[in-house]
């Protein structure tokens, strides 16, 4: 089922704050698939999911190899599941790392400091699920 980013129903903005983690797939430079577990947030506000990494990553690296490429970050518990998709950015900006690190930490835990820290960013215009 196709929901709209910028009016999600209760129960899907609901099943994106409970603690659930999720797989990013990103695309390598020789465009296959890339996925890893990751722990995300995202931001009906501006329909930003944001997951935090650090600069060396593969994830960072392929979305930086390919700055606004897609990229989707899927969530799955039983039966609901909900995948978000949408260019992906990579960005040390302090205030934009700051939002992610903000984002984990309420949904997971606070995590700890690291100077090489990154966010990658997708522009959520694409979810697919059931909530």
């Amino acid at each position: 089922m196709s929901l709209d980013p910028a009016a999600l129903p209760p129960e899907a903005l609901a099943f994106l704050t409970e603690y659930h983690l999720a797989s990013l797939t990103t695309a390598r430079p020789d465009g296959s698939p890339h996925v890893v577990a990751v722990g995300f947030s995202y931001s009906p506000a501006d329909q930003t999911a944001r997951v935090i990494t650090w600069a060396a990553s593969k994830k960072a690296r392929n979305v930086a190899a390919a700055p606004g490429g897609r990229a989707v970050v899927c969530q799955v518990d039983g039966g609901r599941w909900l995948a978000l998709e949408g260019a992906a950015t990579v960005t040390d900006d302090p205030a934009r790392v700051a939002a992610a690190v903000e984002g984990y930490a309420a949904r997971y835990r606070q995590p700890g400091e690291r100077d090489d820290r990154v966010a990658i960013e997708i522009q959520v215009d694409r979810i697919l699920g059931r909530a």
